[in-house]
């Protein structure tokens, strides 16, 4: 009986041991979800504004969104397959966003678009804070430290914007 009971302990914390784990992952695996529906959702906006703004300003930080969004979601879903971690399509929520946008007259996609760029581009600033706080891992700080300042960067481009169309 006695060695029963000093092998107890060792079970319990093995068992706090793989919870621990799993929280990390789920978090870990959670971010990189929610990173790719982020830049599936960037990617697809600023190809319409590439194609309906007449806007240059628009047409010039579409093309470098798509472009940053497009190497972070290869960066991200190379990261997701290592991990079994499955990256699917967009939510309805995005396309709904898109059919919206794509309805309005100019001026107002052009606001549109530029309001719902920011509001994405600010929601994956959070991601990437949070992650940072809450990880160890070398990979995904490494892809934080490589594009959390270029978002930053389009954050404030799309703000000066929205306050030119304004």
């Amino acid at each position: 009986m006695t060695s029963c009971r000093e092998n107890n302990p060792i079970e319990t914390s093995l068992k706090d041991e793989v919870f621990i784990k799993s929280d990390k992952e789920h978090s870990e695996a959670y971010f990189l979800i929610a990173t790719a529906n982020i830049s599936k959702s960037i990617i697809a906006k600023s190809q319409i504004a590439q194609q309906e703004s007449s806007e240059s300003k628009i047409g010039e930080i579409s093309k470098r969104l798509v472009n940053q969004q497009n190497l972070l979601l290869q960066d991200v879903t190379k990261m997701a397959n290592n991990r079994l971690v499955v990256v699917a399509g967009m939510n309805a929520y995005t396309k709904e966003d898109l059919y919206q946008q794509m309805d309005k007259n100019d001026n107002n996609f052009n606001k549109a678009y530029v309001n719902s760029v920011a509001e994405s581009l600010a929601e994956q600033i959070k991601l990437f804070e949070s992650i940072s706080r809450d990880t160890n891992d070398k990979l995904i700080l490494k892809l934080v430290l490589q594009y959390l300042p270029e978002s930053y960067q389009l954050l404030r481009e799309a703000a000066q914007i929205r306050e030119q169309i304004n």
